[in-house]
């Protein structure tokens, strides 16, 4: 069980590849099984790597597990986020962002804004040896998403200072909640503070805007559809904004990220995603740009996206608590224990999945039967509802991106989870235009 309180929490947060279960995952599922006990975030806690027992827990969220988060995490996410809202402020809070994704995938609009900031950034690279596409990739997500929630266009200042902010927002998840001046903890709540204030100054300007009748004076945008439902208080709304935006941003950028690397190792796979693109691209016009149709037909694009989702693992685990005492098989869960579904020990569990170290889309096949052996975007209640937008920008990106450039990677270069992921050199690639 570790050490007193701290327990193994610094051990089972210990960055390693993300495309592993890492190595304390490996001793203890090796001594014990896929199920066993644990010390961690200052509790008594049951770890599963088991796919029944996961989906068990996932699905059965807000009857017999309850979200529980440290509280270092509330104190940086904020008391109205997704994440870790519960009960029905949790439910009023997701449909307002499923409205949001439902409004958005398919709108002309929001295909037109992913694919020209997706020539923009390729075509700001034609002078370039050397990339590091991580970084570019978030400034391109971050883009997209605050054009179509906020109206920021791309050339607008606030763009940037709204990335950074992110990023320092992002480092504090996995800091030690140290409260101090300077350290990543602190840092983290003052970015969230100034992105707070930085959406509300919005809403209180269109509020002023409407009440001066200035507001046909620029286009709608989901701002305004959130700042009309009358059953959210100013902070639910800014919350839902955040959540959007770091949902939007920071998965996609890194699932965009984990499949360029990928593809860098497995130039088969290049080769086949390159001739559906190709196959696309020669149905229409010179600079036709694509739309919702296209995207339905990316089917080999999708196995590619689903299999980086897999063996990447965006997410390692979410934190449970059991709210009863809870018998599953030949396992006791007592009440008020955390737990810890693995979703990187499903993903790469050599029993639901033939050589789960190799990236093989063709799995994905049967795409009905390969998500119920994966959790890539989480379960029940609170499974992501921004997948399908995610997807739609990545794989606009990745059609401009195999038809203009090759490109490699170095030698060294690895997904970490920390337990979000980065890349050891950045995804520092090196390219070469096609043309």
């Amino acid at each position: 069980m570790g050490w007193p309180f701290i327990g193994e929490t610094i051990s089972f947060f210990k960055p390693h590849r993300s495309d592993s279960i890492g190595t304390f995952l490996q001793q203890r599922v090796s001594r014990y099984g896929k199920v066993f006990m644990s010390n961690l975030c200052g509790g008594k806690a049951i770890v599963s790597c088991d796919q029944e027992l996961n989906m068990f827990i996932l699905q059965n969220e807000g009857k017999l597990f309850t979200s529980d988060y440290p509280k270092a995490m509330h104190d940086i996410l904020g008391e109205y986020s997704l994440l870790l809202a519960t009960g029905e402020i949790h439910r009023k809070l997701k449909n307002v962002i499923i409205s949001f994704i439902n409004l958005t995938k398919s709108k002309p609009e929001f295909l037109l804004c992913a694919e020209n900031l997706s020539i923009s950034m390729l075509e700001s690279w034609k002078n370039c040896r050397e990339i590091e596409f991580h970084k570019e990739v978030k400034m391109f997500t971050m883009s997209v998403m605050v054009n179509q929630l906020l109206s920021i266009k791309p050339e607008d200042p606030a763009r940037r200072y709204v990335l950074q902010d992110f990023l320092t927002y992002m480092k504090g998840f996995v800091s030690l909640p140290v409260p101090l001046p300077g350290t990543a903890y602190t840092n983290a709540i003052k970015a969230r503070k100034r992105l707070s204030t930085r959406v509300m100054g919005m809403i209180k300007q269109r509020e002023h805007e409407e009440q001066e009748m200035k507001k046909g004076l620029r286009e709608e945008d989901f701002l305004d559809v959130i700042m009309s439902n009358e059953d959210l208080n100013y902070e639910e709304k800014v919350s839902i904004v955040l959540d959007i935006l770091l949902g939007g941003f920071e998965t996609s950028a890194t699932l965009l990220s984990l499949v360029v690397y990928f593809l860098a190792k497995s130039p088969n796979v290049l080769q086949k995603l390159k001739e559906e693109h190709e196959s696309i691209r020669a149905k229409k016009g010179d600079e036709e740009l694509l739309n919702w149709e296209d995207y339905q037909n990316m089917e080999f694009t999708q196995r590619v996206m689903s299999e980086a989702l897999r063996c990447g693992n965006i997410v390692k685990t979410v934190h449970r608590k059991a709210t009863h005492d809870i018998k599953f098989k030949e396992y006791v869960i007592p009440k008020g224990w955390k737990v810890f579904p693995i979703f990187t020990a499903v993903h790469l569990d050599p029993s639901l999945h033939e050589n789960p170290y190799e990236f093989n889309p063709m799995r994905w096949t049967d795409k009905g039967k390969m998500n119920k052996k994966t959790t890539a975007f989480g379960g029940g209640v609170r499974v992501c509802p921004g997948g399908e937008l995610g997807k739609l920008q990545i794989a606009f990106f990745l059609h401009h991106l195999v038809l203009s450039y090759r490109w490699k990677i170095k030698s060294d270069e690895m997904p970490i989870a920390h337990p979000y992921v980065e890349f050891k050199r950045g995804m520092l690639l090196e390219i070469d235009p096609t043309t």
